[in-house]
């Protein structure tokens, strides 16, 4: 039970991508994930992919069944510049969850992803898409709202590989991944078949170069011209990693049309949030509407919260004691209500909203702080518990343990504040007093 919980708050606080770990050991690399992740619609990836001149199908946002019916006439018609008019039409339910297309929605209909040839039926779905509830396996029990649909040309794919452009410490920068097996988890093939997985090591002064980018083109199996527009699309592939300050670009597949097109039909980015304060206009497209809102407020003041089932909240810095504090909160018959991490770099403001959020919770019966300072000076998380206890009224029992930088001077504000806070000597101590006070 104390492994479950671990891992609960490890797989959605965390955000680890074993997957990733798995695929980049068989090429000797180490991938490195951002603090948190930024999340965006797939047609705000196929935006940015479109504004760096990626090739993507053509498609069209709709948020009302009208738009969407308008929009599919718009593909279904002949345009200028040659372009013709879509041979079919897919419909896309837009939320971040996965499994779309084996999705359930409150209004009866079945399936996220729907494809047709008649623009009146896109405008039919999408009328009983738009304002309901999609439930896949990655979404909660009562599933998601969906507001917007994507509405997009469907291309028929006679060939499927993949690529993808991740920062690898042990390069010390990006690398190009790729290979001719596409369309299914690239995990697999470097499992199963890891000589079907090609790397090329980019030069971050020099960027793709053109021997390169063709060297990977041939290895995805492009031949004749298609090598060629295969290479083009990886050099703008990579230009688009950087523009956006991405930790990775992922294109599954990057597909061949029986016309002769490369094309990228499906994409995922994830971004370096550190570079937030340059990519204004990117951060500004993370959808939160999905995201609990708990753990959004809490991602304003840089603290990592997941709601978890118990009654005893958790107060720590760093992952691993969060996650070991919970563990042992169990081991000793409490339940953890939460997982927050309150990071190195941590201000007295980050302590008090943090409290605002551990007491705002209704099944919250006590609270455990369990701080090993080492960044973190001691004397700062006092003083912010003194404060929260005091302008908050803290109404619930609060066991402290306090150890490392500026220890003595913590416990020393925390003893003279003249606050009902319990003092823990270890982490043993800590849950056992955490949990003997439910219990009174």
């Amino acid at each position: 039970m104390a492994a479950s919980m671990a891992s609960q708050a490890a797989a959605r606080g965390l955000r680890t991508s074993t997957s990733k770990h798995i695929l980049l050991d068989k090429l000797k690399c180490t991938w490195l994930s951002p603090r948190r992740w930024l999340n965006l619609q797939e047609y705000q990836s196929k935006k940015l992919m479109q504004e760096s001149g990626v090739a993507v199908q053509r498609f069209y946002v709709a948020d009302t069944a009208s738009e969407a019916l308008d929009a599919a006439k718009r593909l279904n018609r002949q345009t200028h510049g040659g372009i013709q008019d879509a041979k079919e039409i897919v419909l896309k339910a837009q939320i971040l969850a996965g499994g779309r297309g084996k999705g359930v929605f409150d209004s009866g209909l079945k399936g996220g992803v729907h494809l047709t040839k008649d623009p009146a039926v896109v405008g039919e779905l999408a009328n009983k898409m738009l304002g309901y509830n999609l439930t896949t396996k990655q979404t909660p029990k009562d599933g998601v709202k969906v507001k917007t649909v994507m509405v997009a040309e469907a291309l028929d794919i006679s060939r499927e590989t993949y690529f993808a452009i991740l920062m690898d410490r042990s390069c010390n920068g990006p690398v190009m991944v790729g290979s001719p097996q596409g369309g299914m988890d690239i995990e697999e093939v470097a499992a199963s078949t890891p000589e079907l997985i090609f790397k090329e090591v980019i030069d971050i002064f020099q960027g793709v170069q053109d021997d390169q980018a063709l060297r990977m083109a041939a290895n995805l199996g492009f031949k004749g011209p298609l090598q060629r527009q295969a290479a083009d699309q990886i050099k703008r592939l990579y230009d688009l990693f950087l523009k956006v300050d991405a930790t990775q670009v992922e294109v599954n597949p990057l597909g061949e049309t029986p016309e002769g097109q490369v094309v990228c039909f499906d994409a995922k980015i994830n971004f370096d949030d550190n570079a937030e304060f340059r990519q204004k206009a990117v951060f500004a497209m993370d959808d939160m509407t999905e995201s609990d809102p708990t753990e959004t407020e809490a991602a304003k003041w840089d603290l990592k919260y997941i709601g978890l089932d118990g009654n005893i909240a958790c107060f720590v810095n760093g992952a691993g004691l969060a996650m070991a504090t919970c563990d042992i909160i169990d081991l000793h018959g409490g339940k953890p209500a939460n997982f927050l991490d309150l990071g190195g770099g941590v201000k007295e403001r980050q302590v008090y909203e943090a409290f605002k959020l551990l007491t705002a919770d209704p099944k919250v019966e006590a609270i455990l702080v369990n701080i090993f300072g080492g960044i973190v000076n001691c004397a700062i998380i006092a003083n912010g518990i003194t404060k929260a206890c005091r302008e908050l009224e803290l109404k619930v029992p609060l066991v402290v343990r306090l150890e490392g930088t500026n220890v003595h001077e913590a416990k020393r504000i925390l003893t003279e504040s003249g606050l009902p806070i319990t003092a823990a000597e270890n982490l043993d101590d800590a849950a056992k007093k955490a949990v003997a006070a439910i219990k009174k």
